[in-house]
């Protein structure tokens, strides 16, 4: 009862993005069955792509395009489109955020959908199609995991905190920055993680698996819905300077407000002037 009463109280439009993150992982699930027949392309090095991607993401599109015409769309695989690139409200879709997971069978991978009103997100869905867990936040509503209200963790101290980031895979533009920061982090953290689908990741920090993440060069579909859901759980998220402009620079910082504030202490030694940018 408790969880039809939540889903009868979603945002109209968090609704339509749950049915879109459900039936591109009806497709992901089906594919994961036989993955030795799917056709892998390169798109640049350690950088991939299925018939998954682009027919979950196909699917989220129809699904999103049928309630909502008039939105923009920003998805990983077909970039812009919409009959206006500058309206309003705009998706941000990843349609299966691990690709290179999903490929080796590794069972670490989600759907990721946002919806921003002007550029500040206000829908978010992450759904782990393996788990079948689906995370959600509507801005100043919450954030829930499964219709069940989440909160990020409550650890004060980053000795005891377990945190995640992602290694530079495409770009390695910052990678001595990168290393340095990995160092100090790994001697002064309970663990470091490299889960592999950054979307994931984050909806961990927000219902408390992690404490705090952090990595570079990510695009705004890896992060769109899963910094909303840290937010809605009471957590902070910024870049790596303590600004608002994750989103465009592609670098964030997110967990609970006291290991939030200890990650920026470690990481603000090490940012070069184009990382500071």
């Amino acid at each position: 009862m408790r969880l039809l009463s939540y889903k009868n109280s979603m945002h109209p439009t968090l609704n339509i993005a749950v049915k879109a993150a459900r039936r591109a992982g009806q497709i992901i699930n089906r594919a994961s069955l036989d993955i030795d027949s799917l056709n892998i392309s390169v798109k640049q090095q350690s950088d991939y792509v299925t018939e998954v991607d682009r027919a979950a993401e196909a699917a989220i599109i129809a699904v999103l395009r049928e309630a909502y015409p008039a939105y923009g769309i920003l998805a990983e695989e077909s970039g812009l489109a919409g009959t206006d690139t500058t309206a309003e409200f705009q998706w941000i879709i990843d349609p299966l955020d691990g690709t290179t997971n999903f490929i080796h069978g590794v069972p670490q991978y989600a759907i990721s959908i946002g919806l921003a009103k002007q550029g500040v997100i206000q829908q978010a869905v992450v759904y782990d199609s393996n788990r079948n867990e689906l995370f959600t936040a509507s801005k100043g509503g919450g954030a829930f995991l499964n219709g069940k209200r989440i909160r990020v963790a409550k650890r004060t101290r980053l000795d005891e905190a377990l945190i995640g980031t992602g290694f530079p895979y495409r770009m390695f533009d910052h990678i001595d920055a990168y290393l340095a920061i990995f160092r100090e982090l790994a001697q002064k953290t309970a663990g470091m993680r490299r889960p592999g689908a950054a979307s994931l990741d984050l909806a961990w920090v927000a219902c408390g698996r992690m404490d705090g993440f952090w990595e570079l060069g990510l695009s705004p579909w890896d992060m769109a819905a899963g910094s909303l859901l840290i937010t809605e759980a009471g957590g902070l998220v910024s870049d790596l300077s303590g600004e608002s402009n994750y989103m465009h620079t592609g670098n964030i910082i997110g967990g609970n407000p006291k290991i939030f504030s200890q990650l920026l202490q470690v990481i603000a030694p090490h940012l070069t002037p184009a990382l500071r940018a």
